[in-house]
């Protein structure tokens, strides 16, 4: 019968017999490596971790393909993965800025040097992380304006991590005549902040006063405030300088 219709069964039925016993194995293979893989990242606390038990999936069914090509399908693995590397070549080409921004999250969720709730700086960008991809960054930045940061460009780039006393800290610089005492200055001020900014300043740090230089006008100095993480420095400034306006022991200018 087989010779009558030209279809040699027995070799048909090897070739499915290897290939189920591919996929069985395979499947085994996965099954044992992706719960002892669960464990691991569950301990290790790693965010998105699921992406990295993808591609040990993609990894081991790929490695059954190649494994049965030749028995099962008549395809020489070796061209195949010839051609397949040719392709990746071409698609990498193209799309060059996603790679780098996937390898980026890799390296900085793996390096734990980025994660949400840090407090940074990078370029003229300052604020809170609350959220790391594998493509971007986004640091949530005073005023509550979310700021999205490709990985490439942040693994490529100066990070500074912050403490919430600087994150908050704004200036307001003052000028006080010459002879006028700046201790009484200085408790003016940080009372004037404490009554008019109430509502705009961070309670966990006090508001001070500090002198840096002389000038022709007088003692020049600064009133350092700590404002609330949705407040904006203009705010707080511009409310404080209203306050103090008129003030006799303010020099005309700085």
């Amino acid at each position: 019968m087989e010779h009558l219709i030209g279809v040699d069964m027995g070799g048909w039925l090897d070739r499915g017999v290897t290939l189920v016993v591919a996929v069985a194995f395979a499947a085994l293979v996965q099954r044992v490596v992706v719960r002892l893989m669960h464990r691991l990242l569950d301990a290790s606390n790693l965010p998105s971790a699921s992406i990295f038990i993808n591609i040990v999936r993609a990894l081991i069914w790929a490695l059954a393909l190649l494994s049965v090509m030749q028995p099962v399908f008549g395809v020489d693995p070796a061209g195949f993965v010839a051609a397949l590397g040719v392709v990746s070549l071409a698609i990498s080409l193209g799309m060059q800025d996603t790679i780098s921004n996937i390898i980026g999250g890799i390296s900085l969720m793996v390096s734990k040097s980025v994660q949400p709730g840090d407090r940074i700086t990078v370029g003229q960008v300052t604020g809170e992380v609350t959220d790391v991809t594998w493509r971007s960054t986004t640091v949530r930045v005073r005023g509550g304006a979310q700021e999205v940061i490709p990985n490439s460009v942040l693994s490529n780039t100066s990070v500074l991590h912050v403490t919430g006393w600087t994150v908050g800290c704004c200036g307001v610089p003052v000028a006080v005549v010459p002879g006028a005492d700046l201790d009484a200055v200085a408790q003016e001020c940080c009372a004037v902040a404490a009554q008019e900014l109430a509502d705009l300043l961070d309670p966990d740090f006090a508001t001070d006063v500090v002198f840096t230089a002389f000038t022709a006008y007088g003692t020049q100095g600064e009133i350092r405030l700590h404002v609330r993480d949705n407040v904006a420095f203009s705010t707080a400034q511009d409310r404080l300088v209203r306050a103090l306006s008129g003030r006799a022991w303010l020099a005309s200018a700085l």
